[in-house]
């Protein structure tokens, strides 16, 4: 199974000693969470998309570059792509470059994002997310799977006899997660085309995400691609830890209460007993990040939001560390004792897609229901 950690970029004021990083300062130190990631045994690093403060992460492809050059083992992923605003052309090439560029250490996330005024910044109309999302994703797969594409649609203008450069490593496309929190359009996306399924479950109650995965399933199943329980599901999470509860929460609580994606609301013991979010020792964010597997299945995937809301970059790491060398060596050895043999215990990676070049992955349209 596949663990490790996503960044959201933010940039937030500490909002207990005042100081606000510059946007140099932040990127620098998203950048030294991923080797600190790769050095304590982490597998996947993988950074979000966006547009507009106090997010910095405009750019996933030329940051996820420069980390390759810098690792050699850490998966390197995304936590959106934005599917519906870039154009899919120009995903096609950034991520078949930057497989280039890793030696096939990369897979990604598509996605609509979570920030509506970015679909006007890009051309592109809201109320179009949906069906931008299916005609636009159809396309980049065209344009990974064919030497030569002669395209029409309805967002963009027409390709004739196009080739995009450079071609996937091996001739294998990056693999892709879907990731949606309550498009079921999405999740049927997924099934269809037997990719992955993300769903990111900070912020929903495990009903909810339940509901979501299973959908995703029983349709993965529908269309001929194996066993509902074998689909490739991942989940997000979000953990702060310290030696007692006690001292979790009274360290974190200032950052929770001023948080750009949640802060001002519910309060800190609210949001945790509703959602996945763990503020405790490292044995009840082991605890509670099973009960993940109880709610959706035996999963492939699981990512951990650490960074955001201001905390000190010396605490980030030392969380970071404490899921490297204390959290996710037992939640391995747990997972997969309880994993049955017929359930894959990793998503495929770019060395497992070159040695089946008969999976549904290579096929344009792969998805064929009962």
């Amino acid at each position: 199974m596949q663990f490790g950690i996503f960044t959201i970029g933010d940039v937030t004021t500490d909002p207990t000693i005042g100081t606000t990083p510059t946007e140099a300062q932040r990127i620098a130190s998203m950048t030294e969470i991923a080797l600190k990631a790769e050095e304590v045994g982490l597998d996947v690093f993988a950074t979000g998309e966006h547009h507009n403060p106090p997010f910095i992460p405009s750019s996933p492809t030329t940051h996820l570059g420069y980390i390759a050059a810098k690792t050699k083992n850490l998966l390197l992923s995304t936590s959106t792509t934005l599917i519906t605003t870039n154009d899919p052309v120009k995903i096609a090439e950034d991520y078949a470059f930057l497989q280039h560029i890793s030696g096939g250490r990369v897979d990604l996330m598509m996605g609509r994002g979570n920030t509506g005024p970015v679909y006007p910044w890009f051309g592109k109309d809201i109320r179009q997310g949906i069906p931008l999302a299916v005609e636009n994703y159809h396309l980049l797969r065209r344009l990974w799977r064919e030497p030569v594409v002669n395209w029409s649609g309805k967002f963009r203008t027409p390709l004739q006899g196009y080739t995009s450069t450079p071609a996937p490593l091996d001739g294998v496309a990056p693999f892709v997660w879907h990731g949606s929190i309550r498009s079921v359009q999405i999740a049927e996306q997924a099934a269809y085309y037997g990719d992955g399924f993300f769903h990111n479950n900070i912020f929903w109650n495990k009903e909810h995400t339940a509901k979501m995965v299973q959908l995703y399933r029983n349709r993965y199943e529908k269309y001929g691609h194996g066993r509902a329980d074998q689909a490739i599901v991942g989940l997000g999470g979000q953990v702060f830890m310290a030696d007692t509860e006690a001292e979790a929460k009274k360290f974190f609580r200032p950052y929770f209460d001023n948080a750009p994606v949640y802060g001002h609301g519910p309060s800190l013991e609210e949001f945790t007993s509703q959602t996945p979010l763990t503020v405790g020792t490292v044995e009840q964010v082991i605890e509670r990040t099973m009960q993940f597997a109880d709610w959706v299945g035996d999963y492939q995937r699981q990512l951990f939001l650490i960074d955001h809301a201001g905390l000190p970059q010396d605490v980030v790491l030392k969380q970071v560390e404490l899921l490297g060398t204390q959290v996710v060596p037992e939640l391995r050895r747990r997972m997969e004792a309880r994993r049955p043999d017929h359930v894959p215990s990793d998503p495929p990676t770019h060395s497992w897609l070159k040695a089946h070049p008969d999976s549904p992955h290579f096929l344009v349209n792969p998805g064929k229901e009962d």
